[in-house]
């Protein structure tokens, strides 16, 4: 079963968050203390989550938030999509959901939120697992270069397969044939009149990105207090030296690492990824 529970954000946005659960296991899990709240990276949305929610649920409570301007939630016309609006709608999710205090589980984007509302609220957060998200500012290049991938999207495309060929196979910066990255933004389409676009506003995608090609977050990571896990995909975007440089400066770090992956860490190899997380969920979650 998933059921939607509607969130009000910052400044009174719209959210939509999704658990996923039988309902025995989900009236079991709601007995329990705290549970874990999944948040996905740009242009992702919550139902990428579906496969980890849901063996998750299996014995914790745990619920997926679409963010501001993803998925189902609000995308104000205005914004804003500061890193504070982002995690003050983490904070929020949390206790309006009834989580904390929570293990915060973020891929990409979502994970430097996670880690800020940690390092902000440590008496919500008793877990953190951060994927694939880098430390050190990007650089202005960056954000450049995003701009103009944006523009090479062949929108509307005309079916879902057009989409799944295009991310997985003919994007430029598809280094090799990849099915899963194509899976990936198939979910974040929709269909229209003319055919099939993204849910999101590249737009505000780009602005929401801003606060991490132009600044570095290790402060904030310094200033985490919960246990820790940082994963990458080794053919991730975050790199070796600069993730186990993480994992020394966290008070409480821990490391893991999944082969065969890219940037998409969970949807590239699902059950590498729950092996790599699970015994830590496990120690935080029961321990």
């Amino acid at each position: 079963m998933v059921r939607r529970i509607d969130v009000t954000g910052a400044g009174g946005v719209r959210l939509a968050a999704w658990e996923y659960a039988d309902p025995p296991k989900l009236r079991e899990a709601e007995g329990s203390s705290g549970g874990v709240l999944l948040l996905h990276g740009l242009m992702g949305r919550a139902s990428h989550w579906a496969e980890t929610a849901r063996w998750l649920s299996e014995r914790h409570r745990a619920v997926a938030l679409d963010q501001r301007g993803h998925g189902r939630s609000e995308k104000p016309p205005e914004g804003p999509f500061s890193r504070d609006a982002y995690v003050d709608d983490a904070e929020a999710a949390l206790d309006q959901l009834g989580l904390a205090p929570a293990v915060l589980i973020g891929h990409s984007m979502g994970a430097l939120t996670a880690w800020q509302l940690a390092a902000r609220r440590p008496d919500l957060v008793r877990g953190l697992i951060i994927c694939d998200m880098r430390a050190s500012a990007l650089g202005a290049a960056s954000q450049r270069e995003w701009a103009d991938w944006f523009k090479s999207w062949p929108v509307p495309f005309a079916t879902l397969a057009d989409v799944r060929k295009w991310f997985g196979e003919d994007d430029p910066w598809v280094e090799r044939p990849n099915p899963a990255r194509g899976e990936f933004f198939a979910e974040v389409m929709t269909e229209g009149p003319d055919g099939w676009r993204p849910v999101f506003d590249r737009a505000q995608m780009l602005k929401s990105r801003e606060t991490w090609v132009h600044d570095a977050h290790w402060e904030e990571l310094i200033q985490v207090r919960c246990p820790s896990l940082v994963v990458r995909g080794l053919d991730g975007e975050l790199g070796r030296a600069e993730s186990q440089e993480m994992v020394r400066v966290l008070p409480r770090g821990e490391y893991a690492e999944v082969a065969d992956a890219g940037h998409l860490v969970h949807y590239d190899q699902p059950e590498a990824w729950r092996a790599a997380i699970e015994p830590f969920l496990d120690g935080v979650l029961t321990g």
